[in-house]
């Protein structure tokens, strides 16, 4: 089975910021009926795509997961990441600080007045925090956190433009820690633009986990175990995709998040609604029975959505891909640049 899995990335060409302009990011389409590549700029798409053809787009919004601030017993500096709420109302959370802080320990987040007492840790070593005051993460992160960006985007170090551009313009249900990256690069123009030519746009939803950057360290990617993430895809969203293959048009996944949300809601005798979460591990070979061209950003080497791209695309034909863009300097991962795979 031949697989892209690897590669050799110069470190200059990680993207550091985003575009001055969201539709400004360039834009290497991929064709798998004739093998072509061509280069393009974002703000292209409605003249890449036709009439009849969805887009479909994950709506999820990043939460400000990331908290910092002291342990209030020692003053040593401290950070944290939220992952989830527990039924029990405890955050789980990625954390760091020196020593190894005993439950009952509370920690003072900057800018505050909030603290976390951590109450025990998970198998995976995750800390369990209860938060103080209590409150919905929704509401006391909007006030306490701040923009999770990824270790390789400034050291994962936010800055204020990152609040906005590390959103997606359609961006509604909080719920990831890492924005569905190839939504970024659209702008309400080119929305509108897209559908004055009639191509339409479904929402779907998947929150994005810590997993997606889990690199795959096992000899055989076959054997790794994915990570699991909540998604939801609604009637309508189901209604607008049977509509869009009964008239003959594209279903086009904006990021490979809503390409899994799909597949992973397609049954043998078709497209269902689906609301819980996926487990679905998109690797070579794989046979998709709804996604029929993709957008994507440029992703890390070894992990799990370079293979999911990998099998759409088709290995080989990725490979040369991803050598002409680092040949031709595109900006890879969240902040860089885009490709589109038609058939």
């Amino acid at each position: 089975m031949s697989l892209f899995f690897d590669y050799q990335l110069p470190e200059h060409l990680i993207a550091q910021r985003p575009a001055a302009r969201r539709d400004e990011s360039r834009l290497l389409v991929v064709r798998r009926a004739t093998g072509e590549l061509e280069h393009h700029i974002f703000r292209d798409l409605p003249a890449l795509l036709a009439p009849g053809d969805l887009l479909v787009l994950n709506d999820t919004k990043v939460l400000p997961a990331r908290v910092v601030g002291r342990r209030e017993k020692t003053g040593g500096k401290w950070e944290g990441l939220f992952l989830r709420r527990t039924a029990a109302g405890l955050w789980e959370t990625l954390a760091q600080t020196r020593g190894y802080p005993q439950p009952g320990e509370t920690f003072a987040t900057e800018p505050g007045p909030f603290r976390l007492v951590l109450r025990g840790r998970t198998p995976e070593r995750h800390w369990l925090m209860e938060p103080d005051p209590p409150g919905l993460p929704d509401d006391l992160l909007a006030r306490f956190g701040q923009i999770p960006l990824p270790p390789y985007i400034r050291k994962g170090r936010a800055e204020d433009e990152d609040t906005e551009r590390y959103q997606t313009v359609f961006a509604e249900k909080a719920g990831s820690v890492a924005a569905p990256t190839a939504g970024l690069h659209f702008t309400p123009e080119l929305l509108d633009q897209l559908a004055a030519k009639g191509i339409g746009t479904a929402r779907v939803t998947l929150h994005v986990g810590l997993g997606t950057f889990a690199p795959v360290k096992a000899a055989d990617p076959a054997t790794h175990e994915i990570h699991r993430e909540w998604c939801e895809i609604d009637q309508s969203a189901v209604d607008a995709i049977l509509a869009c293959k009964a008239r003959g048009g594209r279903v086009v996944a904006v990021g490979t998040t809503a390409a899994r949300t799909l597949e992973s809601a397609a049954r043998p005798d078709g497209l269902r609604p689906y609301r819980g979460d996926t487990g679905l591990y998109i690797r070579p070979p794989f046979e998709f029975r709804v996604v029929d061209a993709l957008v994507t950003n440029f992703h890390l080497p070894r992990t799990t959505l370079l293979l999911l791209v990998g099998a759409f695309a088709g290995s080989d034909l990725l490979r040369r891909a991803y050598d002409e863009a680092v040949r031709r300097e595109y900006r890879f991962y969240s902040y860089g640049d885009a490709v589109l795979v038609l058939g």
